[in-house]
């Protein structure tokens, strides 16, 4: 109970500063280091507040001269803090638009240049989509989504979504699979404590897009899943 209380409370004390300065950065024009900087130490202080350990596999996967889309299974919030703290790329996270209504928060995680995705207007979600896909261009950086479109309740992964899969197709970047393990343990959809562990963040091998249509996505869809399913049988290895 005292470990739950006090990472809510952590959590809630550092949003609010930390979504006040990337609103901040975005007026007066401040760099993706400091936006990354922002998404990092909020998910750090997040991590630190409920003594959850990080380990990270196949980080050989990451390439930080091109464009990347990261495609990650989702059963916990902690999925989004341990990869807001530790992922060695500049990133920007897709998700529902419903985030960006959050007071404060919503503003300053816009404001970062993380994409909301209002799922019930395709003209609209496509738009954000090919601007996400213009951004890591730019710089080389990735993005994330969850496929599923929501947290799994059992840990089993839901059927995917196909937005996500359309920046990749359209950008010709890489995807990469990425398997989160463990963060259920942590804290679930069903419950709302939180509890001490270690997550182990494990990313796979990329899988090319050049030259792939619209026609192709079903069975990349089908192959990332796949990888991303194996990946989550496998033991953890105790490297970092």
């Amino acid at each position: 109970m005292m470990r739950t209380l006090w990472t809510w409370l952590i959590g809630t004390l550092v949003t609010i500063p930390l979504a006040t300065l990337m609103i901040l950065g975005g007026l007066f024009g401040a760099s993706g280091d400091y936006f990354w900087w922002g998404a990092r130490s909020w998910g750090r202080c997040i991590l630190w507040a409920s003594n959850v350990r990080v380990r990270l596999e196949g980080v050989e996967h990451l390439a930080l001269d091109r464009p990347q889309v990261i495609v990650s299974n989702h059963s916990s919030w902690f999925d989004v803090f341990a990869l807001a703290a530790k992922l060695p790329k500049r990133y920007r996270f897709v998700a529902k638009i419903e985030l960006a209504r959050i007071p404060v928060f919503g503003r300053g995680w816009v404001a970062s240049g993380h994409i909301a995705i209002d799922r019930s207007d395709h003209v609209a979600a496509l738009a954000a989509m090919d601007r996400a896909g213009e951004v890591i261009r730019s710089d080389n950086s990735a993005i994330i989504i969850f496929p599923e479109g929501t947290r799994s309740p059992t840990g089993e992964m839901l059927p995917f979504k196909k937005g996500g899969f359309m920046v990749a197709l359209r950008t010709g970047a890489d995807l990469l699979p990425c398997a989160v393990i463990g963060s259920r343990d942590i804290h679930s959809k069903a419950d709302w404590r939180v509890r001490s562990g270690e997550i182990t963040i494990r990313f796979g091998e990329p899988v090319a897009t050049a030259g792939c249509t619209e026609q192709d996505r079903g069975r990349l869809i089908q192959r990332v899943r796949g990888e991303i399913a194996a990946m989550l049988e496998q033991p953890a290895h105790s490297t970092r």
